[in-house]
């Protein structure tokens, strides 16, 4: 059974069509490469996956059952997250503090609760750890580099305990150093059962680490294949038009 499935999912704005019955599916685990041009409907399928549009027309099911997302955070219940390519933080705070922005565990009694610190650095560390980052808890985010600042990001996503993440452009502007630590986070979310859905433009990273790669071109699916069925040229003709579908 599937971790996420799309039915034939369709969203309209008005007279426009961004997305043109879409099926879709993921399995518990595994990467899934998204492509295509600008305006391909990758961003629109996306935030209908995360619950910031509802599906005009189609049906999405978490492990068979059909789910209906009226916000993002009924997307993240069922254990959906998004690290966008922002990344959403505060460059002022540790990294412990950005993982559990919002999150603060606390300690006291009755009215007088103070933030847990401790606890924040603890938990932050073994997260690292389980990523086999070398962020640090205590490390103030300005000073990190891109790779380390992913990790942050993923990491708060390990805190909610989630099973699917999607990033959008993760190794965009960062050097090629950063880039292999970012893919290497991928594969440890990998390693763990949880799902990625990696949207890039970068060829050579989701032929890295993706196991079936999938292409958008004006708000229709063209290609869902595994990755040793396809090619760089292949997609690259898919993205483009030159190949109609695959």
């Amino acid at each position: 059974m599937s971790l996420l499935e799309l039915r034939d999912v369709s969203k309209h704005f008005g007279a426009i069509r961004a997305l043109n019955e879409v099926t879709f599916s993921l399995e518990a685990g595994e990467v899934v490469g998204l492509m295509g041009d600008n305006g391909a409907g990758k961003s629109t399928l996306v935030k209908v996956i995360a619950g910031n549009f509802p599906p005009s027309h189609g049906e999405i099911l978490i492990d068979g059952k059909a789910v209906h997302f009226n916000r993002p955070v009924d997307a993240r219940g069922q254990g959906i997250e998004v690290v966008y390519q922002d990344l959403a933080l505060c460059n002022n705070l540790t990294a412990a503090a950005n993982v559990f922005l919002g999150r603060e565990p606390r300690i006291g009694f009755g009215p007088i609760r103070i933030l847990d610190h401790a606890a924040m650095y603890r938990r932050a560390g073994e997260l690292f750890k389980e990523l086999k980052s070398e962020t640090r808890p205590l490390d103030l985010v300005r000073q990190m580099s891109g790779g380390q600042r992913q990790a942050v990001a993923i990491a708060r996503t390990r805190l909610s305990e989630a099973r699917l993440v999607i990033m959008d452009e993760p190794t965009a502007a960062i050097s090629v150093r950063q880039v292999a630590e970012v893919l290497d986070l991928i594969k440890r979310l990998s390693e763990h059962g949880i799902a990625v859905i990696l949207i890039s433009h970068r060829m050579p990273d989701v032929f890295a680490v993706a196991q079936r790669v999938v292409v958008m071109r004006r708000g229709h699916k063209v290609a869902d294949k595994n990755i040793e069925a396809s090619s760089p040229e292949e997609v690259t003709g898919l993205i483009t038009g030159a190949i109609a579908t695959a």
